[in-house]
């Protein structure tokens, strides 16, 4: 059986990547940053320690 277990929105802005994830843990929140790869960091840190908890 398949769980939703949250959104991921990744858009470009100008000259800022905005990831924009929505959970029912941890709600909706927002990285921003020129740098790509910073964006997908900070993504993968808040995710990571999310789905450890359950």
């Amino acid at each position: 059986m398949e769980e939703l277990l949250c959104n991921v929105e990744l858009v470009k802005d100008n000259n800022d990547f905005v990831a924009k994830i929505q959970s029912d843990i941890g709600g909706i929140r927002e990285y921003k940053s020129p740098n790509f790869e910073e964006v997908l960091e900070q993504l993968m840190i808040d995710l990571q320690e999310e789905f450890e908890s359950i």
